[in-house]
């Protein structure tokens, strides 16, 4: 049991630390933003920072989360470059300022934290939905990494198991098993559009 967690956590670890990478590398290979849902990324870095703040204010052991940090970089490093392939990364500020700005209001009062995690998988939720309506309207998977979603998928899987043997938060589990159905989801309509593309080619 304690392998199985070990490599669970690990492996979340290093899968996190490449997991944006392919869609930053994707961007900047195409030098556009096409098919990535800004609206989505925010949601999702929104949800990112507030797992974040939930498991350091409770304590959780600290390899249960600690790829957090290292995603929401990822995810800061994309939301710049989205602004600057469409036209003016100082729009970015605003955001990178609320986001700044969460990080201590969240944990101003307990209650403010709790109701913040108990929204956060909607505030996931909502982002993957907004990448699908944007993939769905646009019919075109653009500059969006099928193999970031992927990785997606398999650490939301690993942290299911990892919940499992540790904290046993109901409100985690709930939260990982949704986001494990929603990237797999999200990767399946990209390789769908994907092949559309290879076709009408």
């Amino acid at each position: 049991m304690e392998t199985l967690l070990w490599l669970c956590n690990w492996s979340t670890l290093l899968v996190c630390a490449a997991l944006k990478l392919p869609q930053i590398s994707a961007v900047l290979g195409a030098r556009s933003s096409r098919g990535i849902s800004l609206p989505s990324l925010l949601l999702e870095l929104a949800g990112f920072l507030v797992f974040l703040r939930y498991q350091c204010y409770y304590e959780y052991p600290l390899l249960t989360y600690l790829e957090y940090p290292i995603i929401i970089a990822q995810d800061l490093i994309l939301l710049l470059c989205v602004f600057h392939f469409n036209g003016d990364v100082r729009r970015a500020a605003p955001y990178i300022i609320t986001c700044v700005s969460a990080w201590f209001i969240l944990t101003l009062q307990q209650w403010i934290l709790d109701l913040a995690m108990n929204l956060c998988t909607f505030i996931s939720a909502a982002s993957k939905f907004a990448q699908l309506q944007y993939l769905w309207k646009s019919r075109d998977s653009g500059a969006v990494s099928a193999l970031t979603w992927s990785l997606a998928s398999y650490t939301c899987a690993a942290r299911i198991m990892t919940t499992l043997m540790t904290t046993n938060d109901l409100t985690l589990l709930i939260r990982f098993v949704i986001m494990l159905a929603l990237n797999i989801w999200v990767t399946a309509t990209i390789l769908h559009y994907r092949k559309t593309d290879i076709k009408s080619e």
